[in-house]
């Protein structure tokens, strides 16, 4: 009988993995370029499926009370459950590029011990549960956003350098039924740009088999002046040094999407994930000439993951 209920659920996850793919195929042939580094994070998780399963798990580590508690916020002492873990996905080489590049990704958050099973969005910014009350969660996010080189990229000659950013914000977090989780992010730039970002997105969770996991939804994001104009406007040194014309970027709404994520969890500890985010850039963003005359506003992300999650305790 274990063989056999092995064998259905090979069967179940290979046919989940099919369907994901057959409507992805250019993602995944674009993804083939960078096959070298694609077999090492596959090789990765390969290990990851082989490590033994404890049977639950453990408090790791106590730390001190802190020194002192904010307030209007719940006390931090107690079983906390942090989530860390790798993953690579295929990317445009920039937003609004027509080609892609293979990264690594980090997977971090932090949740009170015991609450509901936290699911992650590929799309999900770092972030902290500071207050975790039934199907509610809120608290701190983080997003760091690598710099742009026009050195590294033709489209990009003339246009200079973008810094790199740190994006600082909160994340909203409910869960109106088991099955469906809304989210909500604001964050500030800090560096390469110094505007605002809102993330808006909803996922549905479907348990297809026991611990295989498939969840899909829509995705909006919305980003000001000063967080849209350093990537897509063309001021005049930049129009004679690139070619391009001058384009004043204002902001509003950035993209829409749709994102399908399949997931494995080997044990309470161990999961392994593969993902699909689709984004559609709109406004001025779409317009900009960089995007019109040397990219595209149809932007693919293919992604694979593994993450481990471990309990510690404030007293």
């Amino acid at each position: 009988m274990l063989g056999l209920r092995t064998t259905t659920i090979d069967q179940a996850s290979k046919a989940v993995r099919g369907t994901v793919m057959k409507h992805f195929d250019e993602a995944a042939l674009r993804l083939m370029v960078n096959a070298r580094l694609a077999t090492t994070v596959l090789a990765a998780l390969g290990v990851v499926v082989t490590i033994p399963q404890p049977a639950s798990a453990q408090t790791a580590v106590t730390l001190p009370a802190p020194p002192f508690e904010l307030p209007m916020l719940p006390s931090p002492s107690g079983n906390w459950t942090v989530m860390v873990g790798i993953g690579g996905q295929y990317m445009p080489d920039f937003v609004g590029s027509k080609n892609g590049k293979f990264m690594p990704i980090p997977i971090f958050s932090i949740r009170r011990a015991g609450s509901v099973d936290q699911f992650r969005g590929p799309r999900d910014s770092a972030s902290i549960a500071l207050l975790d009350v039934g199907n509610f969660r809120t608290g701190p996010a983080f997003k760091y956003v690598s710099s742009r080189k026009s050195s590294k990229y033709a489209e990009l000659t003339g246009l200079g350098d973008v810094k790199a950013a740190y994006e600082v914000g909160g994340f909203v977090e409910y869960y109106p039924v088991d099955w469906l989780r809304l989210r909500s992010e604001l964050r500030q730039g800090i560096g390469g740009h110094t505007g605002t970002v809102a993330d808006v997105s909803a996922d549905v969770i479907v348990p297809l088999i026991q611990r295989l996991t498939i969840s899909a939804g829509p995705r909006f994001t919305w980003k000001s002046t000063k967080a849209t104009a350093p990537y897509f406007g063309v001021d005049a040194a930049q129009a004679l040094a690139s070619g391009l014309p001058t384009y004043d970027a204002k902001g509003g709404a950035h993209s829409v999407g749709f994102g399908s994520q399949i997931s494995y969890r080997i044990n309470p500890q161990w999961e392994v994930h593969a993902y699909v985010e689709y984004e559609k850039l709109l406004g001025d963003a779409a317009d900009s000439p960089l995007v019109k005359q040397r990219g595209s506003s149809n932007q693919t992300t293919v992604g694979l993951g593994a993450s481990y999650s471990f309990d510690f305790r404030i007293r």
